[in-house]
C-alpha cells in the first residue's frame, strides 16, 4: 500500500474511530437518563434516517470523490468544479424530498415499528422523534459532497476535522438537552429523545462551518489551477451525472447495507417477541444489540470502512494496469487487515461481554443484555469484510454484484428473522443478521475470486496464525477474570466490571500484539515496520 494511501487510509480511520468511540461513549450518560426504553426510542428514529440519508445521498458523496479524482489527473480541475456545483445542487434537491418523505411519513414508520399493545411508547412518541430527526435531510447530502470533493482533491484534513466537529457537536448538544428537559425540567422521555434526535442537525450545522473555513482557504488555489488550465472542455451537465451516477450505485449499497438489517429488525422485532410472550422485554433486548451493543460491535468495522475508502483507487489502478501481482497483493493485505485487527476485538468482547455491558450501561439489565452482545459480537466480521470485500469489487469493475449478494443476505434476513426470534427469542434476530451477511460475504469473496482468479492461500495462512494469536489472547483473558474472580464480582459494581474490562481488554490486548510483533507478523500485513510497538517491546 503506497504512503499516500496508507497516510489518507489512517486519517479517515483514526477519525472514524475517534466519531465512533464518542458515539459510544455518549450513551454511556445519555442511556442513564433515558433507560434502555429511551434508546430503543431513539433507535426508531436513527436506523430509518440512516437509511433515508443514505438514499438521498444516493452515493454520490463518495462518487464525488472518485470523478473529481478522474478529472483531476488529467488536469481539468474546471469539470472537477462543475461536477462539484452540480452535485452539491442535486443533493440539497434529494435532501428536501428525503425530508419531506420522512418527516410526513413518520407515523407510518411508527406503525410498522410499535405494536398496537405497546405499554412504554405510543405510535405518536415513535413518530414525534422520528419527524425531528429528518430535518437533518436538510443539510446532510450536500456537506457529504463536499467532503467528497476535498478527498478527491487528496485532502482528507477537511473530512476527518469535520466528522469528528459534528460529533462532538450533536453530543453536546444531546446530553445539555436531554440533561435539561429530564433531570432540571422533569420532562418527558419522548421530548427528551426527539432533542436527542434533533442533534444531528446541529452536528451538520457545526460541520458545514468547518468546511466552510477549509473552502475559503483553498478556493483560491482551486481557482488557480482552473485559470492555468489551457483547454476546457463543456461537457454536457446530463453526460456528467450519467457518468457520476455509474460511480455512485456501488456506495450506496455499502452505505446501506448495516442500516438494512436493522431496519428489519425495527420493523419485526416487537411484533415477534409479543407473539411468543417476550413482549414485556423486547424494548431491553432490542436497543442492548440494536443501540449500544451497535456501538460497541460498529467501533473496529471502522477500520474496515477507512480501509475501503482509500483501497478503491489502488486496487482500480492496478487492475487497469493490469498488473495482477500488485493486485493480488493490494488485495490480500486488505482482508488480512482486517482479521488481524477486527478477530482479537470480537473474541474478546465475547469473552468481556457482561463486564463491558455492565461497565458502560449499568448493571440493571445485565442478564439480559450481556448474552445478547456475546451472540452479536461476531457480526462485526461480516460487516467489516462485506465493506472491503464490495469495495474490491468496485476496484475491479464488478460493483454490480454487489447488489446480488446484498439482496441475497438482506432477503435471508426477511425470511428467517421472525421464525428465528419465535425459534431461539431474543438472540434470533442476531443469528438471522449473521447468516444473512455471512451468505453476502461470501458471494463476494467467491465473486473476486472468479473475477480475477484470485487466490486466498495467503489469507487463509496468516489467518490461522491470527486465531491462534487469539486462542493464546483468549486464554490470557479467561485466566484473568478467574483470578479477579477470587476477590471481586462483575456484577456487584460498576466500578468492579470496569476492573474486569480494563484489565481483560489491557493484558489480552498486549498479549495479542506482543506475538504479532514477536512473530513480525504485524509487519508482514502492513508491509512496514511499526515504530511504536519497537519502542514498546524493545525488540
Amino acid at each position: 500500500m503506497s504512503a499516500n494511501i496508507l497516510r489518507g487510509t489512517l486519517l479517515l480511520t483514526g477519525a472514524s474511530f475517534l466519531s465512533k468511540l464518542l458515539g459510544m461513549l455518549y450513551v454511556i450518560p445519555f442511556e442513564n437518563i433515558v433507560k434502555e426504553e429511551g434508546m430503543a426510542l431513539y433507535s426508531f428514529a436513527y436506523v430509518p434516517y440512516t437509511i433515508f440519508l443514505s438514499i438521498s445521498t444516493i452515493g454520490i458523496p463518495l462518487a464525488v470523490s472518485k470523478f473529481v479524482s478522474k478529472y483531476n489527473a488529467i488536469d481539468d480541475y474546471y469539470t472537477s468544479k462543475r461536477m462539484f456545483q452540480s452535485g452539491i445542487i442535486l443533493m440539497f434537491c434529494t435532501g428536501f424530498l428525503a425530508f419531506l418523505i420522512m418527516f410526513f411519513g413518520a407515523e407510518t414508520i411508527a406503525r410498522w415499528t410499535i405494536a398496537e399493545s405497546n405499554k412504554n411508547f405510543s405510535i405518536l412518541d415513535a413518530k414525534q422523534v422520528i419527524q425531528m430527526v429528518s430535518f437533518s435531510l436538510l443539510i446532510i447530502p450536500g456537506m457529504a459532497v463536499v467532503r467528497g470533493f476535498f478527498q478527491g482533491n487528496q485532502s482528507m484534513g477537511p473530512t476527518a476535522i469535520s466528522q469528528v466537529v459534528e460529533q462532538i457537536a450533536r453530543i453536546i448538544f444531546l446530553l445539555v438537552a436531554v440533561f435539561i428537559i429530564v433531570v432540571l425540567l422533569d420532562g418527558s422521555i419522548t421530548t427528551a429523545v426527539g432533542f436527542a434526535t434533533f442533534s444531528a442537525f446541529i452536528g451538520g450545522i457545526a460541520s458545514w462551518i468547518v468546511l466552510g473555513i477549509y473552502w475559503k482557504q483553498r478556493k483560491q488555489y482551486i481557482n488557480e489551477k482552473i485559470e492555468q488550465q489551457k483547454r476546457k472542455e463543456y461537457i454536457p451537465t446530463k453526460t456528467l451525472f450519467k457518468e457520476l451516477l455509474s460511480y455512485a450505485g456501488p456506495f450506496v449499497l455499502v452505505g446501506i447495507a448495516i442500516p438494512l438489517y436493522q431496519i428489519i429488525d425495527q420493523f419485526t422485532y416487537s411484533h415477534a417477541m409479543a407473539s411468543v410472550g417476550l413482549g414485556d422485554i423486547w424494548e431491553i433486548a432490542y436497543s442492548s444489540f440494536n443501540m449500544q451493543g451497535h456501538k460497541l460491535v460498529i467501533i473496529p468495522v471502522t477500520v474496515a470502512t477507512g480501509l475501503s475508502l482509500a483501497l478503491v483507487p489502488e486496487i482500480t489502478k492496478s487492475f487497469n494496469i493490469s498488473n495482477k501481482t500488485q493486485l493480488t497483493q493490494q488485495i490480500n493485505q486488505a482482508f488480512q487487515i482486517i482479521l488481524f485487527f477486527v478477530l482479537p476485538a470480537i473474541v474478546g468482547l465475547m469473552l468481556l461481554s457482561y463486564p463491558a455491558y455492565g461497565a458502560l450501561f449499568g448493571l440493571e439489565t445485565i442478564a439480559i443484555s450481556g448474552p445478547l452482545l456475546t451472540w452479536y459480537a461476531p457480526v462485526a466480521l461480516f460487516f467489516a469484510l462485506f465493506t472491503v470485500s464490495a469495495a474490491i469489487l468496485q476496484g475491479i469493475e464488478k460493483q454490480r454484484f454487489t447488489l446480488i449478494s446484498l439482496s441475497a443476505g438482506i432477503l435471508l434476513k426477511i425470511l428467517f428473522n421472525t421464525l428465528f426470534i419465535q425459534t431461539f427469542g431474543a438472540n434470533g434476530a442476531i443469528i438471522a443478521t449473521m447468516l444473512g451477511t455471512l451468505v453476502a460475504v461470501s458471494l463476494n469473496l467467491w465473486k473476486i475470486k472468479s473475477s480475477i482468479n484470485f487466490s486466498y492461500k495467503q489469507t487463509i495462512k496468516r489467518g490461522i496464525l491470527m486465531l491462534i494469536f487469539t486462542s493464546f489472547m483468549a486464554l490470557v483473558i479467561v485466566i484473568v477474570k478467574w483470578v479477579l474472580g477470587f476477590w471481586i464480582s462483575y456484577d456487584e459494581s460498576r466500578l468492579h466490571a470496569l476492573t474486569y474490562l480494563l484489565l481483560g481488554v489491557g493484558i489480552g490486548g498486549m498479549t495479542y500484539l506482543w506475538l504479532g510483533y514477536a512473530s513480525t507478523l504485524f509487519e508482514r500485513v502492513v508491509d512496514r515496520k511499526i515504530g511504536f510497538l519497537d519502542r514498546i517491546f524493545r525488540r
